[in-house]
């Protein structure tokens, strides 16, 4: 996106926090599987292959955890996203080439279905990072490329 702290809204944070709250439960499962092993080195191959394959799971959930926790750290210290131009948790009016008018929030996650959430890494998403109330812009939708152009903008709780 900028390529410095990026912000983050309030559902965003939430999200992440759930996230981070389902993975550590899991390690915690994983981790506990582990410790039982005691210095009884007997096992046959399967067993060895169950316990790293356990192991290696455990490290995938540190590194989730990990860079979780740390997009957390950075939406704290990027505070809140700019009110010129569009970035994640800006709200923004767009007038599509028919002449609607949408209002979207431009998030980082969707758990569900929003039509008023925009993710940053979609096609719409991607084409209105960066921009600021009066811009034309073009993407491409399944349908093919477009034209669409930012009413206005503001940011998101």
């Amino acid at each position: 996106m900028t390529g410095g702290p990026e912000p983050i809204s309030a559902v965003a944070r939430a999200a992440i926090e759930r996230d981070l709250s389902d993975l550590r439960t899991e390690r915690e499962a994983v981790a506990v599987t582990l410790r039982g092993g005691g210095g009884d080195q007997t096992g046959d191959r399967a067993d060895q292959a169950d316990e790293l394959e356990r192991s290696t799971e455990l490290d995938r959930l540190d590194r989730r955890i990990a860079e979780l926790e740390g997009r957390l750290r950075e939406g704290a210290v990027a505070g809140p996203p700019s009110s010129d131009a569009v970035g994640v948790g800006s709200s923004v009016t767009v007038r599509f080439a028919d002449g609607t008018e949408t209002t979207f929030q431009i998030g980082e996650v969707a758990e569900e279905h929003d039509p008023a959430l925009v993710t940053a890494d979609s096609p719409l998403g991607r084409a209105l990072l960066g921009r600021r109330a009066g811009d034309t812009f073009e993407y491409v939708t399944p349908g093919g490329r477009t034209t669409a152009s930012v009413v206005s903008l503001g940011r998101t709780a």
